[in-house]
This record gives structure tokens, C-alpha cells and sequence, in this order.
């Protein structure tokens, strides 16, 4: 099984892929958690770079970036899923659609660049106002995570492709645990 968690910078994507995958190995499944991201590839170094600033691309060639990084990973996904290891994905295809759609990019043309990656059996989205999202992180912050009026376009794009998809929301403004509950009443039903 493949389990995406989108949503924008700080809204508890990494911690919440982490308690997940740990809930899941202790009903004795095995599973792994993927970032993307994933900045140990020759992409993802590039991507870092251009995140930095020290890189100026234009927003198609970012998002050909991100799809290309997770190309870069796809055979290991295609073998862990036929090993049947639940992998989780802190941030996958959805976020391409979410943050080129935010730059002005068609929606549709993000979708077909990435048909042919395994597509995830679930996603979930945690929700948080991108007010939340900075105050979060009041430092060190990248490009994007800078631009409030860019991470409501971003939120924007997930509310509608959760609508859309019918994707499991969650209220991302709550504590930790709560949000550990939600993903894991979501999941469970898809493990027997």
C-alpha cells in the first residue's frame, strides 16, 4: 500500500508520517516512510539549490524537477510495494499539482507528467492556514515558504483536489495526538 500525506511546510507531514509508520509495524506490518523532496539524489541536490536561491528556475522546470526526483525513486517504490511493505510518503505527486498549480501552471499537464509513478492508494491531507504554517517556522524559512499569498494558491489547489479525489482531510490546527488519531481511523479500514 502506498499512503501520501500532502499539505503545506509545518503542518506536521514528516512527524505524523513517522507515528503512522510506527502504528502501522506495530500491527505487524512492515513500512517505511519517503520524503520528497528526497535531497540525496543528484535531483534533489538541485532542488535544495534552487529552494535556496543559489538556482533561478522557472516554476515549469521546478515542478519537472520534482516529478524527475520522483522518478528517481521509482523502482525502489515499485519493489517495496511488490514486497508489500506500506510505504508512506511525506509529500508525493499531489504536491506538484498543489504548488504548480500556485505559480500558474496547468493542473491537468502536472497530472500526466506523473501518471506513469506508482500512485498512492491513499492520501491524506493535513489542513493548517498558511498563517500557521509560518508561525510554525519563523526562521529559516525557503522561497516558498516565505510567500503567504503562494501558500493559500497552495492550499487552495489541495482542498480542491481533496474534494476532487476524495481524499481523507484532516484538521492539521490541532495537537499532535489528535491528528495521529484521524490518520490512523483513516488507515486502519484499508489494512484488514
Amino acid at each position: 500500500m502506498l499512503v501520501a500525506i500532502e499539505g503545506l511546510d509545518q503542518s506536521g507531514k514528516e512527524t505524523q508520517a513517522k507515528l503512522l509508520r510506527d502504528r502501522i509495524r506495530a500491527s505487524g506490518y512492515k513500512s517505511r516512510v519517503e520524503s520528497f523532496p528526497d535531497y540525496g539524489t543528484s535531483i534533489g541536490e538541485e532542488i535544495a539549490r534552487a529552494l535556496q536561491g543559489e538556482r533561478e528556475y522557472g516554476p515549469e522546470t521546478m515542478q519537472l524537477l520534482y516529478v524527475a526526483n520522483r522518478f528517481e525513486r521509482k523502482l525502489d517504490i515499485d519493489r517495496w510495494n511488490d514486497a508489500g511493505i506500506v510505504v508512506i510518503f511525506d509529500r508525493y505527486v499531489a504536491s506538484s499539482i498543489a504548488y504548480g498549480e500556485a505559480h500558474g501552471l496547468d493542473p491537468n499537464w502536472l497530472t500526466n507528467l506523473q501518471l506513469y509513478l506508482p500512485q498512492p492508494d491513499l492520501t491524506l491531507l493535513l489542513d493548517i492556514a498558511p498563517k500557521t504554517a509560518v508561525e510554525r517556522k519563523a526562521t529559516g524559512r525557503d522561497r516558498y515558504e516565505r510567500d503567504l499569498e503562494l501558500l493559500q494558491r497552495v492550499r487552495e489547489s489541495y482542498l480542491r483536489q481533496a474534494e476532487q479525489s476524495g481524499w481523507t482531510l484532516v484538521d492539521g490546527e490541532q495537537n499532535k495526538e489528535q491528528v495521529a488519531a484521524a490518520l490512523a481511523v483513516a488507515l486502519e479500514p484499508r489494512l484488514l
